[in-house]
């Protein structure tokens, strides 16, 4: 029993100081702040896709003669959003981790000139150069499908490397800009301006040598790249896209899903940390379905048919508490949990049924998800239901949330499905500790009135 605890111990000590670490805190940051701008683009993309949503007979003439005719402006929006994500995420990244130094570490750093300086180095990586004829050179191409003029690779949806698939790139350049910021501020290396000197101003000045510092390493790092023929894009593309592979498999995504819920029983936020991870991986995802690929790992799987009520797919359960459980404990947990779960929000059952530490629910707490997981991945897959493109918010109740994502119906039917199958896994174990909490409950009645 005290090796038990000890490890218990040490398994929440270490995952949780991971999950605090700046790293990853300024990562969740970066992840939060693409819900708002993947949502706009999302309005914009299914007014884009009303046909394929609604596939109703006569619907799409009359589209074409009306919405239809601003379907292009409608891509435009969109391209505004999802088309510079590597932007918003990596720059928001940028901005955050800037600050978490800045406040814990008290140091002279300004958010705004870490995010400035980002961009600055973000720019430098973007143009694709080659080394030819003793020379730095624009690549330049007119193929039709890679056009490159002045280095830069550009399609319908604007400047390649700026969209979904600079994120990991933007993450790793960000980092280098707030250690070499971080590096020359530490050591006095910047301009100090006169108390007297609008604060404006000295901001400008006491970022220019930690800027030309970012850009001298970012550019050296770049040149040596050149040199070897490639660059940072393409050797960052690698792992990511090992990474990306094996998250899109079907036994990737249920090792993600196993992890987020074995974090959980030990009272750790597993979501939070995990999807730290694969947050650049399932929106590079989502920005490819648009254009054609067909990613199962896209958007946000988890909400829209996975952990549906909440981690642990708690959804099912949590009504048969609130209308069915007889035990005095688990009903009132039901009533406290009920509504939160629509919007899958399930902390009172996680942590008032409890979940965390209960071996008698840890097998179904984890295999729900796997089940509702397993569905979900043959249905999309199989092509039975559209592919996810579309991030629908976190909260969004059951069917809604699957409707949004695929912009389909199937989508909403899908959901649905998955939370039936999750109680179906669900039923036989919250059943039996229903009774055991039951007989507990009245032999403790029993003896009081004794």
């Amino acid at each position: 029993m005290e090796n038990s605890d000890a490890f218990k111990e040490k398994m929440t000590n270490a995952v949780g100081k991971f999950a605090g670490s700046r790293f990853v805190r300024a990562i969740m940051e970066a992840g939060y702040s693409v819900i708002a701008f993947s949502i706009i683009g999302a309005m914009f993309l299914i007014l884009e896709v009303l046909p394929q949503a609604f596939p109703i007979p006569g619907f799409a003439g009359l589209y074409a003669e009306t919405l239809g005719r601003f379907t292009n402006l409608f891509q435009v929006v969109y391209n505004s959003t999802m088309g510079i994500l590597a932007l918003i995420f990596a720059g928001t990244f940028t901005y955050s981790y800037t600050k978490i130094y800045q406040e814990e570490e008290h140091l002279n750093l300004n958010p705004l000139n870490g995010l400035l300086m980002f961009l600055m180095a973000m720019f430098i990586t973007v143009p694709q150069l080659v080394w030819k004829g003793g020379t730095v050179q624009f690549v330049q191409s007119l193929n039709k499908a890679n056009i490159i003029g002045g280095g830069y690779a550009v399609s319908a949806s604007g400047v390649t490397r700026i969209a979904a698939v600079g994120i990991f790139t933007g993450l790793v350049v960000g980092w280098l800009t707030v250690q070499i910021y971080r590096f020359t501020i530490k050591h006095n290396w910047s301009i100090k301006m006169p108390a007297s000197v609008p604060a404006g101003v000295a901001n400008s000045f006491s970022a220019l040598i930690p800027g030309f510092c970012v850009a001298f390493v970012i550019a050296l790092l770049n040149l040596i790249l050149v040199f070897a023929g490639t660059d940072i894009f393409k050797v960052l593309y690698i792992p990511f896209s090992f990474v990306s592979n094996i998250a899109d498999k079907w036994w990737g995504f249920l090792i993600i899903i196993f992890l987020i819920h074995f974090l959980w029983w030990f009272g750790i936020h597993g979501a939070t940390i995990v999807s730290s991870f694969y947050t650049p991986i399932v929106l590079a995802n989502m920005a490819a379905n648009v254009k054609g690929a067909n990613h199962f790992f896209a958007g946000d799987p988890m909400n829209a048919f996975v952990i549906i009520g909440g981690s642990g797919a708690t959804l099912g359960m949590a009504i048969w508490l609130f209308s069915r459980s007889k035990s005095a404990q688990l009903r009132e947990i039901g009533k406290a949990e009920i509504v939160p779960a629509i919007f899958n929000i399930n902390e009172p059952i996680i942590f008032g049924l409890p979940i965390v530490y209960n071996v008698q629910l840890f097998i179904p707490f984890v295999c729900a998800p796997l089940a509702s997981g397993i569905v979900a991945y043959l249905a999309v897959t199989s092509k039975l239901v559209h592919k996810i493109i579309v991030q629908q918010p976190w909260p969004t109740p059951v069917g809604l949330g699957g409707f949004i994502a695929t912009a389909s119906w199937e989508g909403a039917v899908l959901a649905i499905i998955c939370a039936a199958v999750a109680f179906a896994v669900w039923y036989p174990f919250i059943r039996h500790y229903d009774r055991t909490l039951l007989k507990k409950e009245q032999a403790m009645a029993t003896e009081e009135i004794k």
